[in-house]
């Protein structure tokens, strides 16, 4: 069987585009499962599979967290590993997506694990926003201009979060136009207004966008084509992502590789190394599983954190 991926909500696990490709395992959140049952849950998986590589994105609640790692400890087992993922919700569900994909390869667990921090580099997410008052939250650049802005009824703004951040006011209509692999100033809306677009991949790529509570096709009728996207799916909005972008009034969107054959070509492409601390596989500077650095640390770093770690 294929090493699980693994999500702590149903809303992140989007449809398989083959029928190849796996579904996701769902780590049930405390108040949904307690605790004998999530043993009794994640011991199961790891009987069926060998190994689970679960998503644990920062915005998830800390007693999800909490229990996530509690399992592992209880279990006693090397054969979990719990990635910290820093993408919005929606592109967390893709990168969920494209690990699913690549676990039916023939990469060993180690190396799917790491190359979720690869494939993250290659995601473009970001959102359709009718207030950006508490964006700054997120990490978006926000001016005092566009603070303002937001109490407007009808304004829109098109921000990227990853892979860099960006913002832009649309006009009235939600208009405006974008090259891929680059951004440039254009006349939109029926007052003009010009609006810069967040500069889109310059690879192939689907688009995944879902609705909150704002009304617009400005994702799938302009930046779908000015990012040149191969295809665009509309999917239900996760439940976290009103408060990760501050405000219910939104569509977001996330656009990725949907290949396996350039996914598996873009992992096989990077030098494989064998984790010095647990042995296992890795690509990248860091194991994903027991998240040792892949060179040791200087000695007196070293030597600080033994001596952290040998404190009462």
């Amino acid at each position: 069987m294929p090493t699980a991926i693994a999500v702590t909500s149903a809303d992140l696990v989007l449809p398989a585009p083959d029928r190849h490709t796996p579904g996701a395992a769902l780590l049930h959140p405390p108040e949904q499962h307690d605790l004998e049952a999530a043993l009794a849950g994640t011991s199961a998986l790891l009987e069926r599979h060998g190994h689970v590589v679960a998503l644990v994105p920062p915005w998830l609640p800390r007693p999800t967290v909490q229990r996530l790692h509690t399992v592992r400890a209880i279990l006693e087992t090397d054969r979990i590993a719990l990635l910290d993922i820093d993408l919005p919700p929606l592109g967390t569900a893709l990168l969920a997506r494209q690990l699913r994909q690549l676990s039916v390869c023939d990469f060993s667990p180690g190396v799917i694990a790491s190359a979720a921090r690869l494939l993250s580099h290659y995601i473009f997410a970001g959102a359709l926003l009718g207030s950006v008052a508490k964006l700054d939250r997120v990490r978006v650049p926000v001016g005092l201009g566009a603070h303002a802005r937001s109490w407007s009824p009808s304004a829109q703004f098109a921000v990227l979060a990853h892979p860099t951040p960006h913002l832009a006011r649309l006009g009235s209509a939600g208009g405006g136009r974008g090259g891929r692999g680059g951004s440039h100033a254009s006349h939109a809306g029926s007052h003009g207004a010009a609006a810069d677009l967040p500069a889109g991949p310059d690879f192939a790529t689907h688009l995944t966008f879902a609705r909150g509570q704002l009304t617009s096709d400005w994702v799938a009728a302009e930046l779908a084509p000015a990012w040149q996207v191969q295809g665009v799916l509309e999917n239900p909005l996760p439940a976290a992502s009103p408060a990760w972008w501050g405000t219910p009034k939104l569509v977001e969107f996330a656009a990725g590789i949907p290949d396996l054959s350039v996914l598996y070509q873009l992992v096989a492409s990077v030098r494989r190394e064998q984790c010095r601390w647990c042995g296992l596989e890795l690509i990248g500077d860091r194991c994903g599983f027991c998240a040792a650095p892949l060179t040791a640390p200087p000695p007196s770093e070293a030597a600080a954190t033994s001596t952290g770690r040998s404190r009462p």
